[in-house]
């Protein structure tokens, strides 16, 4: 009789246990969704890289990155890998080239970008491959903007410049001082990365060089700001510029029809962008009257592709970065004519711009060429004198 009780114990402890577990199981199952809905696991700091010490054993005060000594030992070991080990991924390049395609970049009347379209990487990463949680560091405006011009090496510059490890750009081009300003600064703010403490937050959009407003605009949200103009021949950026817009418009006339107002006397169609664009002395005189020459830094479009790690010095300078970028991250790609980056650690294959870059140029007549050489040297001589650098476009 005692026996038999006692099995009818054991059976019901068995039975009931299981269902127990699973009920303390469910309890903290739905305890812990409770509480991630209500926002306390986003408070909760997360790991985004783990330092090991020169003894092996990994350092937890690293773990969270809420104080600058856990910045400092993050960005410094950071600095290290991508100077050895620089993120090659083609994925911003594709996705800006897949836009161009789109014609969601450098297309007058494109659809407002979300913040999502204005692409930054192809994680958070702001295109330098830095593992960063989407909640970690902070979003500013930048404090350097690659400012012009269209066709002159802009997004090589660009390209270029992420691979330093404080520099974070934002992919695509914001527009935000020439088209979308009623949008307000919160809202360019939001398009761009974030940042750590030392790091610099940029953009390019060449247009702002040729339109009126920016200066004074980008002058009111900081005056501090700097400023990089990529410049190239007028004569060879005007060509460029036309065969981008003939890409995506064969039946375009011809160059020479829209350069000249009239093919007898020869005269230049200034009303044409293409030939606007090049009247650099004009366009850099609305800009310094908002701006000294000391806060602007003139690019060639031509030393970019002869001689990259020279230019990149320059512009590391400029910025006040450790000049991270050098001559063996280069090699010149003899098909496409200009320099690519050189095969990273763990990549399959070299890092180029897309295929729209470097498109062969349409046969123009010399007689053409040479009206448009003439055209351009006062406004070039004039150009030399303001910037004081002599760009030999003769």
């Amino acid at each position: 009789m005692g026996c038999s009780g006692c099995r009818v114990r054991f059976n019901l402890g068995k039975a009931v246990l299981p269902k127990v577990s699973v009920f303390f199981t469910m309890l903290l199952v739905f305890t812990y969704l409770f509480y991630c809905l209500a926002g306390v696991c986003d408070s909760v700091p997360r790991t985004l890289y783990s330092h090991q010490s020169p003894d092996g054993d990994y350092d937890d005060k690293t773990r969270g990155l809420d104080n600058p000594r856990s910045q400092a030992l993050l960005r410094s070991h950071l600095a290290e890998e991508l100077v050895s080990r620089w993120n090659g991924t083609d994925s911003a390049e594709s996705a800006l080239g897949n836009a161009e395609q789109r014609g969601a970049v450098e297309v007058p009347g494109q659809q407002l970008p979300s913040p999502r379209q204005i692409y930054d990487g192809t994680t958070e990463d702001g295109g330098n491959g830095i593992p960063v949680s989407n909640t970690f560091g902070t979003k500013k405006i930048p404090q350097a903007i690659i400012i012009g011009v269209k066709k002159g090496g802009t997004r090589a510059l660009l390209e270029f410049l992420r691979i330093h490890p404080d520099v974070r750009a934002v992919g695509a081009e914001p527009h935000f001082f020439d088209r979308f300003y009623d949008k307000g600064l919160e809202w360019y703010r939001s398009l761009m990365p974030r940042t750590l403490d030392g790091q610099i937050t940029m953009e390019k959009t060449p247009s702002y060089f040729v339109t009126k407003e920016a200066p004074a605009r980008v002058r009111n949200m900081n005056s501090d700001t700097k400023l990089i103009v990529v410049v190239r021949d007028p004569v060879t950026r005007a060509i460029s510029d036309y065969t981008q817009t003939l890409s995506k418009n064969p039946g375009l006339p011809s160059f020479q029809s829209l350069a000249l107002k009239n093919a007898t006397t020869g005269l230049i169609d200034t009303t044409w962008s293409a030939v606007r664009i090049g009247l650099y002395a004009r366009h850099l005189e609305n800009w310094l009257q908002h701006f000294p020459l000391s806060r602007l830094l003139f690019v060639s479009g031509e030393r970019l592709v002869s001689d990259p790690a020279g230019e990149m010095g320059r512009v590391q300078d400029f910025l006040g970065l450790k000049r991270v970028v050098s001559d063996k991250h280069f090699y010149f790609n003899q098909t496409k004519g200009f320099p690519c980056l050189k095969k990273p650690e763990g990549s399959s294959r070299p890092r180029c711009l897309g295929k729209s870059k470097g498109r062969p140029h349409p046969q123009i007549p010399s007689e053409v060429l040479q009206r448009l050489r003439d055209f351009y040297r006062p406004f070039n001589h004039r150009f030399y004198q303001m910037s004081g650098q002599d760009f030999g476009w003769e």
